[in-house]
Parts: structure tokens; sequence; C-alpha cells
């Protein structure tokens, strides 16, 4: 009975386990390399887990919120990935650099080639894109997503966190947006910030030369000291060798 008993216990044990350890958290989500904020440019990776032990995600569809379009998506190219960005005309134009805006990315698709191609079971794969100008009246952007299995089995990530309420199952991908800063910079995309970096090695290859020839001055400054310091004491000598002679 005992026996009998423990084999139960270890069972029940062994199945909570397996429960906790389930991915059951392991959902879509986004968020933004460095900052996401209103009014800006950013750079933003969709992570997508494989949550399957048998089957390789082999697409994924993320739709863009038509209440805060986006004029201007951009995926980075992926080695094994076909992408597909879909426009739709829109109901209300937008003005992006004092140009009027007709339509708007609306979906960006990811569909894996090869016949082994995807995200395997026990990995996962970030989907970048540079998105913008993002919206001033909003705390945040609401991404509904589609991930499909090689098994032809379809996770549609796409309910909508309520206030005050659990996390749904399936919950939507939601990027946070920050504040513009005071001075009015709304964050800056991965090519600033390259060209920032470009240009703090330029400054640095320019004062390099400035910061040389001062070395140098210095270096001569002290060798004069100590030439001007061994005549001297060469003139007191020889002063002594006529006094004694």
């Amino acid at each position: 009975m005992k026996a009998s008993r423990l084999a139960v216990t270890g069972a029940v044990a062994a199945t909570a386990v397996v429960v906790l350890s389930s991915p059951a958290f392991a959902h879509v989500s986004v968020q933004a390399e460095g900052t996401a904020a209103k009014g800006g440019y950013a750079v933003v990776d969709f992570k997508v887990p494989n949550e399957r032990d048998n089957a390789s995600t082999t697409k994924l569809e993320v739709a863009f919120p038509t209440d805060h379009p986006l004029a201007s998506v951009m995926p980075e190219p992926m080695p094994g990935w076909k992408i597909e960005v879909t426009k739709s005309k829109l109901a209300k134009p937008l003005k992006l650099h004092g140009e009027q805006i007709t339509e708007a990315v609306s979906k960006v698709t990811w569909t894996a080639t090869g016949k082994d191609g995807g995200i395997r079971p026990g990995y996962f794969e970030k989907f970048p894109l540079s998105v913008g100008a993002l919206p001033e009246d909003a705390d945040e952007l609401v991404f509904k997503a589609i991930q499909t299995y090689s098994n032809k089995e379809v996770v549609r990530w796409i309910e909508v966190q309520e206030d005050g309420a659990e996390e749904p199952e399936a919950p939507a991908p939601v990027l946070a947006l920050s504040a513009a800063s005071e001075d009015g910079h709304h964050g800056s995309t991965a090519a600033e910030q390259a060209d920032a970096k470009t240009e703090n090695a330029a400054a640095t290859t320019e004062a390099a030369p400035a910061d040389s020839s001062d070395t140098t001055a210095r270096v001569l400054g002290v060798v004069g000291i100590v030439v001007g310091a061994l005549g001297v004491a060469y003139g007191v000598l020889a002063g002594r060798r006529r006094s004694d002679a």
C-alpha cells in the first residue's frame, strides 16, 4: 500500500512539474531595440519561440494596427525566409515629412524556404522590422500574429489584454511606447546609431594627431631641461678645475 501511494504521489508530482515547465508563457512577443519613442522611428523584433516537439514553425504573419497605421515599415533580409509586405488603402490619409500618405502596411508575412526550413523544436527566432513614425497619441501598439507549423497547425496570437484581467491564453504582441525627450528627440533608427558611431570614430581619429603632437612637445621640453641642466653642471665643474689649477 505504501509503495502504491508513493508511486501515485510521484506520478502526481511529475505531472505537476511537466505542467509548470510547459511553455505556456512562451508566446510571440515584440520588443524594441533600444527606444520606441512616440512620434519617432524604431527597430522592433518579433520573438517567435517554437512550442512544439514534433513540428517546425514555417510561417509568421503579423497584422498591423489600423487605428494607428504606420507609413514606413522595412523588414531586414533573413536567410531562409521569404518576406512579403502587404499595404492597404487608408480611410484617412497621413502626413509624413510633409507628404500625404494614402496607404500603409497592414501585414508582414515571413515564410520559410526549403524543405527543412523554419524554426526547429527547441529554438526561437527574432524577426526585425524598422517602423515609424510611431503615434504620438498612444502608449502602446497591439500587433496580432499568426504562427503556422509544418504539421499545418495554426496558433493565433490575437487576444487583447483587458485592464485588470488575467493574461489571455494566446495574447497578441504589444509594443510599449515611451515618451519623447524634452528636446523633442524621438529615438533613433539603427542607421542613425551607425552614423553616430562613425562620427565618433572620425572625431577620435582627428583628435589623435593633436594628442600625439602635444605628447611630442612635452617630451622635447623635458629633454631640453635635462640638456640645460647637464650644461650648467659641466660649466660648474669646468670652473672648479680652473680654480684648482
